[in-house]
């Protein structure tokens, strides 16, 4: 075998990505790991100028030609490359100067997004058990001056002659009241969950019902449902529960929004990860709307109880939703920007054991 069909047939072989650029920055070979991460086929790529091919938010040709020019090469942390519309990828990516019969650049690319999504749900998962255990230590702690503060206020309100001053009191008891049934519900241990084959769909639409009741159907309501997903095994009631909790939030979330819409979307995910365990299939259930979008400082918390971007908000029906979904195994995202606010549910579809 001559040996640069050896040294192709090696990279070929390869998991990591890898181009060869020439001079003109033209992309001259890529492998099959390159074909696969860049979503382009061999045929399509090859003599193609590499900035037609990836867009970087900073000057890539400017990097490869300086590399070129020093023969020094280079290598990038967690750089955000743009394959297309709405299709990005975070990497590393190292640059390596080669010397054949004329100048070459090899560039290599480790794909970043499941590495990073990996961590983000572990940590996700850590810090929502560390949050339960707080919380559950806070509530008890809350729980018995909340009972004396409302004692107190009813003695007080019987040596009260003033219907005046008895609405002071009144207010300090139904707040007390208000607190408790708070505390109780962060203190309520989960029920076990009822395994039986649930489609999502019907789920789903016991949601839109109850959402466009509460509304009178003034919100509307566009469903975009895979009708391919099979039945998964769960707890009906409590996944009504969980994604009822998510709608209302976006529900919530529209009230001055013109022209507020909700969008309901499933489809499947082969071969995904959540947390540390790879699942064959998935089902990815998509509550999306059209609001102000979730703010920037409270995104990374937003699923943890007493965090609301509503003034008068419990924060508690995310944190709620969050623990049902994660009672299957699954988990819940959010990634949003004004005008398009996506709550990702993510529920493994193979059988799973309690």
């Amino acid at each position: 075998m001559r040996p640069k069909a050896l040294h192709t047939r090696l990279l070929d072989t390869l998991t990591t990505a890898i181009l060869l650029v020439d001079a003109n920055m033209r992309v001259s070979y890529l492998n099959p790991a390159a074909e696969t991460l860049l979503g382009l086929s061999r045929g399509r790529v090859l003599r193609e100028n590499i900035a037609r091919i990836v867009q970087e938010d900073d000057d890539t040709i400017a990097g490869l030609q300086r590399v070129l020019a020093t023969g020094i090469g280079f290598t990038k942390r967690q750089a955000t490359f743009h394959l297309g519309p709405n299709h990005t990828i975070t990497v590393d990516y190292a640059v390596t100067p080669l010397t054949l019969e004329t100048e070459a650049l090899v560039v290599e690319i480790r794909p970043l997004d499941r590495l990073l999504r990996i961590s983000r749900e572990e940590a996700i998962l850590s810090s929502q058990q560390m949050t339960q255990v707080m919380v559950r230590g806070l509530a008890h702690e809350i729980k018995n001056p909340l009972g004396g503060l409302r004692g107190a206020a009813q003695l007080l309100a019987r040596e009260l002659d003033s219907e005046h001053l008895l609405d002071y009191t009144n207010v300090i008891i139904e707040e007390a009241d208000r607190l408790r049934n708070l505390v109780d519900r962060l203190l309520s241990t989960p029920r076990r969950l009822l395994r039986e084959p649930v489609n999502i769909h019907e789920v789903l639409e016991r949601v839109r019902q109850l959402v466009e009741a509460e509304t009178q159907g003034e919100l509307p309501i566009q469903r975009d449902y895979d009708p391919s997903i099979p039945e998964l095994m769960g707890d009906r009631e409590q996944l009504i529960q969980a994604l009822l909790n998510v709608a209302r939030n976006a529900q919530q979330a529209l009230c001055d929004t013109p022209a507020p819409e909700i969008r309901l979307r499933t489809r499947t995910q082969r071969q995904f990860t959540i947390g540390n365990q790879r699942h064959r299939l998935v089902c990815q259930i998509d509550i999306c709307d059209n609001g102000p979008g979730v703010p920037p400082d409270i995104l990374d918390n937003i699923f943890f109880p007493m965090i609301s971007g509503r003034a008068e908000g419990s924060g508690l029906c995310l944190a709620i939703a969050q623990g049902i979904v994660s009672q299957h195994q699954g988990l819940i995202e959010c990634h949003s920007k004004p005008g398009n606010t996506v709550f990702s549910i993510l529920i493994p579809l193979e059988n799973s054991n309690d």
